[in-house]
């Protein structure tokens, strides 16, 4: 009787464990299946709004467009954004489409021409930028971090590794410690430039009033152009304090727009 119990908990295990593993296998399945029908989805929305674009129909190609963005942002999705956004004459919006596209790609050239034939048509300034967030803007912005991290590991294991393998230390391990603290330390400033730069944001419509204080009936220190750039220092309620180059107040948060979405 013993040996039939233990016999049969044996096969009640070993029934689970398949059971188990055979839903894990269709778990994985069904996930792969929905990130090619999402990406599929994607591409079926974004031809859509291309042909919308070429039809003339560039508020329906910018809706797409934006939509495509929302659910996965890239450099061509925010180029095409910004161009259907200066088609129909909301030059904010293209101006922060075509910035965001160097955000997630530094090497969009179409992206960098249009923002400086657009500035140059709508007499507009480029942001005031520090010199680390110049160099933050070399390369994607995520970069930074892994470069950062991967940099002081390395600096870490060529430090550690032959210690602990009893290697004997050669020159090519302090050349390759020495680089690798070099990057690490030009990685800092790149990597906080990049925090300091997601405060940077643009005006959205036209004559947006830059207002004393974050009330409706505040007295206007100044009038934006739509496309002219700011920083966001703070929010309160449905306001935003900016700093520009034409001084600082309060924006109604629908006015003004971050290049780092968040």
């Amino acid at each position: 009787m013993t040996g039939d119990r233990k016999a049969a908990g044996r096969t009640r295990s070993e029934f689970v464990s398949r059971v188990t593993y055979h839903v894990s296998r269709w778990r994985v399945l069904l996930f792969l299946c929905t990130l090619h029908a999402s990406a599929a989805t994607i591409a079926d929305r974004f031809n859509a709004g291309l042909a919308a674009y070429q039809a003339g129909e560039f508020a329906e190609a910018a809706r797409v467009f934006r939509d495509c963005a929302s659910a996965q942002p890239a450099s061509g999705t925010f180029q095409n954004l910004g161009n259907a956004e200066w088609q129909r004459g909301q030059t904010g919006n293209a101006i922060l489409a075509w910035e965001r596209a160097l955000w997630v790609n530094p090497f969009e050239r179409n992206a960098r021409n249009n923002l400086r034939f657009a500035r140059e048509t709508a007499q507009l300034e480029a942001p005031e930028l520090t010199w680390y967030e110049v160099g933050s803007a070399w390369l994607p912005a995520h970069w930074w971090a892994w470069i950062a991290a991967g940099s002081l590991w390395l600096v870490v294991g060529t430090l550690t590794l032959p210690a602990i393998l009893r290697w004997r230390k050669a020159t090519w391990q302090q050349a390759i410690a020495a680089l690798g603290l070099a990057v690490f330390l030009l990685s800092i400033p790149a990597h906080a430039g990049v925090q300091t730069r997601s405060r940077v944001g643009f005006v959205l419509e036209k004559d947006t009033p830059l207002r004393l204080t974050p009330t409706s009936e505040a007295e206007a220190v100044t009038r934006l152009a739509a496309g002219e750039p700011g920083r966001w220092v703070r929010a309160r309620g449905n306001y935003v304090f900016i700093r520009t180059n034409r001084g600082a107040g309060w924006v109604e948060r629908g006015q003004f727009a971050l290049v780092c979405s968040k």
